[in-house]
């Protein structure tokens, strides 16, 4: 009876595990999303409330933004995403902690300039009271 009564324990254990992270899953999923948009249809008080105040975004070409710096050239215009594809995304949540990685494929207008980017980016987000905002970020241009 007591193998039994750990066995029952320790699979509710793992349920409610998998639940809770499914949900952050989830959570950080919705973030990512609210972040795509955002890119393609600039709102600063959105963009602000998704990205953290250390938010250290890395651009392909090696250039890196603080967030403010980030806002500023979306809200400009300056980087202009038309459009904006995810693929293959996958999210690994530890703790307050998520790592996200997926392809990015959009075309842009930047400055006026019609273009094409894909790219393979890493995200990192981190859980701030309650919320997923993205912390860091980095882009790698995919072979053509």
């Amino acid at each position: 009876m007591t193998k039994k009564c750990l066995y029952l324990f320790l699979m509710m254990a793992i349920s409610y595990t998998t639940m809770a992270q499914n949900k952050e899953e989830a959570g950080v999923n919705a973030a990512v999303e609210l972040l795509r948009k955002a890119m393609i249809d600039p709102d600063k008080a959105m963009l602000q409330k998704i990205t953290s105040e250390q938010l250290s975004y890395g651009h392909s070409s090696g250039n890196i933004e603080n967030q403010a710096t980030f806002i500023e050239t979306l809200v400009s215009g300056k980087s202009d995403f038309v459009t904006i594809d995810l693929s293959n995304q996958t999210v690994s949540v530890s703790g307050n902690t998520a790592i996200v990685r997926h392809n990015l494929s959009a075309t842009t207008n930047d400055g006026g300039k019609p273009g094409t980017v894909n790219l393979h980016i890493m995200t990192v987000w981190q859980k701030q009271k309650g919320q997923w905002k993205l912390l860091a970020r980095q882009a790698v241009k995919l072979p053509q």
